[in-house]
């Protein structure tokens, strides 16, 4: 045996991924996250009343996210799939994880949840459903993705749908509750651009893991720095179970969203992410009682603008995938 053949033997063939990378897989893909995103707010809506305190619950459950994704991505390496880790090979790679990790992994979940407990709800779902927006526009000027008309129209019919779903849209203003949600928001918007790039050479769960983990130790950093830290050790059983299921969605949220994100348009998977709001309203509907009927017109929009998406791909979006 020749010492390429030793070579050979040392390294093994990658295995090929079960999921093709086609459009329609990356669709599909941003269709399960839009579903686990809805069950997800759903959820943490039950979760954050049994904590005192966003920052260390955020902390706590993105903590399980990145044992969970990190724990998937060694199983997947040690078999030789190519969906397992990809090293990076440049200096822009390494600072992007990085930036992934920072810019969404971290501040804008500290952003957020602040946010979130000096605005209203509706206010904060609104604005945080502007991310097609934002996305939107720096795929076009960053990503040069290529938008038509349809999209264009479908994005508006998006936003009016979010519209017609929040109570009191009149009373929306720009306190700081509202512009910490607004920060959090074009900082995810960034995330997606930058890990759009990463895709095109990295693997999405060595992004994934990149995003949880290095978010997960600037998170656990700020509980330290502002004397929080101790919250973790305190928390009850009854507590560690919600943290357990809410962190579990995040890990299924992550790993699909980037998944899609690497087969198919960043604005298209962003738009369909918004199903996740026909989902929220629906288990409000089914478990809460909510009634779903004034809600039926912003619910159609959605429905038929993320349907507009789907079937009217734009020129490049074979390219972009």
């Amino acid at each position: 045996m020749n010492r390429t053949d030793r070579r050979s033997d040392a390294r093994p063939e990658r295995r090929r991924s079960p999921i093709p990378s086609t459009r329609s897989w990356g669709i599909g893909l941003a269709v399960v996250t839009a579903c686990l995103s809805g069950v997800a707010i759903f959820t943490n809506g039950y979760a954050v009343q049994h904590f005192h305190g966003s920052a260390p619950f955020t902390t706590a459950k993105n903590l399980v996210a990145a044992l969970a994704i990190g724990g998937l991505l060694i199983r997947l390496t040690v078999g030789h799939s190519e969906e397992g880790w990809t090293a990076p090979r440049t200096s822009g790679q390494r600072v992007g994880l990085v930036a992934v990790g920072v810019v969404g992994g971290s501040i804008p979940f500290l952003l957020f949840f602040e946010g979130l407990s000096r605005a209203t709800s509706s206010n904060a779902a609104f604005i945080h459903k502007t991310l097609v927006v934002w996305v939107a526009l720096l795929a076009v000027v960053l990503l040069r993705e290529r938008l038509g008309w349809p999209h264009v129209v479908a994005i508006g019919a998006l936003i009016a749908g979010q519209a017609i779903l929040t109570d009191n849209l009149a009373e929306v203003g720009l306190g700081s509750g509202e512009m910490m949600i607004l920060a959090a928001t074009l900082l995810w918007s960034a995330e997606v651009v930058i890990a759009k790039t990463l895709l095109r050479e990295l693997s999405p769960l060595t992004v994934g893991v990149s995003r949880m983990g290095i978010g997960a130790v600037v998170l656990v950093g700020w509980l330290a720095a502002t004397g929080q830290l101790s919250a973790l050790l305190g928390y009850s059983l009854g507590q560690w179970g919600w943290i357990l299921l809410t962190g579990l969605l995040l890990t299924g949220y992550v790993a699909t969203w980037f998944s899609a994100l690497a087969r198919a348009q960043a604005v298209d998977v962003t738009a369909v992410l918004v199903l996740g709001a026909v989902v929220t309203a629906m288990l409000n509907g089914l478990v809460r009682g909510v009634p779903v009927r004034p809600d039926l017109g912003g619910l159609a929009l959605l429905l038929g603008a993320v349907l507009v998406v789907v079937l009217v791909p734009s020129r490049r979006a074979g390219a972009a995938a």
